[in-house]
């Protein structure tokens, strides 16, 4: 039956995650391919203008040689005008030697491109007479730009070539808004040297996806396309290949943070000799697999129990038949037996049988009300223990509804995440309950008895802030003792919450938990000011189903596991008078004094 349910378990996960991934990956490919496509419109929106720039007489004038300022002027001017419409950064022109003869911001003096220092080996291309186009990072402020140059030609003659420089931050920044609103999608642009130029997270930008070794990162600042400072290396690692093109990789998304697992899909820009790679998160896919395994273990598991029904019917009807026949044939041997005896024994074999079928009967009461009590007792101390954490659970609710109609958001968070831990605790509560019916060693490590207390608190500040309830904790933070966390929880919640209860109708309403190290030990106390019981009441404080509070508010339970928690950690649950009210303490256990030993 277990073979059967992991195995339908591990079959149902991989078949999730298959499909899951599929389903990721034509979503990455249609999202690659609006990527392309975007990124491509982005550049061939000014493809045009040196087709446009070259049939200007006054630039071919220029270009031929002539020196004439006005007529440099002129040519700056409309370069300048043909560059507002364009919404380019520079439009320029170089001579055969790479020098610059005119530019679109030429008014800019001392900042204009003919008076910026360009490695001449971006424009090798044009200087040939051939067109071309490339990226190349603004050294000053590494913004990404990108260049085209096309060769100005007259009767077979190289003039020079007319460059156009475009920004591709705005296209850019989109990309970074988009990888904000979409925190599971990432997407960066990797060049023919295997540095990321572009991509929707800063951090990423300008850093190798390979290993370089010294020489490879020389020779990538001797290029000067990218910022002056060295390339360094991308934190990413292929975990494991999924299909071509699709890899599980570790990548940090986050400066000095660790790297996370995520699904990266690629494609090439084969035109400009680039690549696009989506990275996107996979946690859902994961997700969805884990409850479509416990779906089908769950299911295997219903098919297992139904044969194992079926089975264990078969046999009992088996077994039902031959006492069925081993009983008729007694009752024939006796009726045999009966007709050949005096009446005397008839008499006395009547009465014998009289006897024996009363002591059945007896005997089925008794088991029925063995039955009944230990059912009692098990449903009893379940809705006792489970009865304040649903409380909890109750308050948290209603107030984080509050909370998210506030658009308190951090506040609703934490909620939520103690709404998970009660109901953890809540299940971890239903496990003590069955430790209670058989004897289980309790798991003691160290534990924080502020961190105890405080957890305590938390549960019941509903309740303490709604009835007025003064909390007062005398524990220090350094306290460590031996014992079980969830059995301490258990203890301190059952003698606040009692301790609540008996300050119902008290005029001063105070709740009182410390503690101090005494004879080597621990000593933990929690005080009301309740107005206490009297001597008779408490003699029975420790009685199990003994309780004060009216009918159905308490079961008289509470005292009774909490004495008996106590008991297995070593110690005892006493109580004693206050000044007002009533004081209960137990001593555990110094988790120093272990160690040491």
């Amino acid at each position: 039956m277990l073979l059967l349910v992991a195995s339908a378990m591990a079959t149902a996960y991989l078949w999730s995650e298959r499909n899951g991934f599929v389903q990721v990956d034509d979503v990455a490919n249609r999202q690659l391919d609006l990527y392309a496509s975007t990124l491509e419109s982005e550049l061939g929106k000014h493809a045009y203008l040196p087709s446009l720039i070259e049939v200007d007489e006054d630039v071919i004038a220029l270009c031929q040689g002539a020196t004439d300022p006005v007529l440099k002027q002129t040519v700056n001017r409309k370069l300048a005008s043909f560059n507002v419409r364009a919404s380019a950064i520079t439009l320029f022109l170089i001579d055969p030697a790479g020098d610059v003869l005119a530019s679109s911001d030429w008014f800019r003096g001392a900042t204009a491109f003919s008076q910026q220092q360009f490695s001449r080996s971006f424009f090798t291309q044009a200087l040939r007479g051939e067109k071309s186009d490339f990226f190349a990072a603004n050294a000053v402020n590494g913004a990404s730009e990108y260049f085209f140059t096309q060769p100005l030609r007259r009767n077979d003659r190289f003039l020079g070539a007319i460059g156009v420089r475009i920004s591709l931050d705005p296209l850019e920044a989109t990309w970074v808004d988009l990888g904000i609103r979409s925190e599971s999608e990432k997407i960066m642009v990797i060049d023919d040297n295997d540095v990321v130029i572009m991509s929707s997270l800063p951090m990423w930008k300008f850093r190798s996806v390979k290993p370089m070794s010294p020489e490879q990162s020389l020779k990538l600042a001797a290029i000067g396309k990218y910022p002056p400072a060295a390339v360094k290396l991308l934190d990413l690692s292929v975990d494991r290949m999924i299909e071509p093109g699709v890899a599980l990789v570790r990548i940090s998304e986050a400066v000095n943070s660790a790297p996370v697992l995520r699904i990266a899909h690629e494609r090439s820009m084969v035109q400009l000799g680039w690549r696009l790679m989506l990275v996107s998160d996979p946690t859902e896919v994961w997700r969805n697999a884990r409850y479509a395994a416990w779906g089908g273990g769950a299911f295997s598991a219903f098919l297992c129990v139904l044969l194992l029904y079926f089975l264990q019917r078969r046999r009992a009807l088996a077994h039902m038949l031959v006492a069925r026949n081993a009983l008729q044939q007694a009752n024939d041997q006796l009726e045999i037996k009966v007709t050949q005896r005096t009446s005397e024994l008839s008499t006395a074999n009547r009465d014998l049988l009289h006897e024996i079928h009363e002591r059945k009967l007896a005997e089925e009461e008794l088991v029925q009300a063995g039955k009944l009590a230990v059912l009692g007792q098990m449903s009893a101390g379940v809705s006792h223990e489970i009865n304040q954490p649903l409380t909890a659970l109750r308050a948290l609710s209603q107030n984080t509804a509050i909370l998210f109609k506030q658009g308190r958001t951090q506040e609703m968070l934490a909620n939520l995440k103690a709404i998970g831990d009660v109901a953890e605790r809540m299940g971890r509560i239903t496990a003590q309950l069955k430790s209670f019916a058989r004897k289980t060693q309790l798991h003691r490590h160290e534990v924080s008895l502020l961190t105890a207390v405080a957890n305590v608190q938390t549960l019941l500040e509903h309740r303490t802030r709604s009835e007025q309830i003064e909390v007062v904790i005398d524990v220090a933070a350094s306290p460590l003792v031996n014992c079980d966390m969830n059995r301490l929880e258990q203890v301190l919640i059952n003698l606040a919450t009692n301790a609540l209860d008996a300050m119902a109708d008290a005029s001063i309403k105070r709740l009182s938990i410390s503690a101090a190290p005494r004879d080597g030990r621990m000593v933990v106390r929690v005080a009301d000011t309740g107005p206490g019981v009297s001597d008779a009441v408490l003699k029975r404080l420790f009685e199990p189903f003994f309780s004060t509070k009216p009918a159905g508010e308490g079961l008289g339970l509470g005292l009774v596991i909490s004495s008996n928690i106590i008991r297995e950690m070593g110690s005892s649950l006493r109580v004693e008078r206050g000044e007002v009210g009533l004081i209960f303490e137990f001593d555990l256990e110094l988790w120093r004094e272990v160690t040491d030993v």
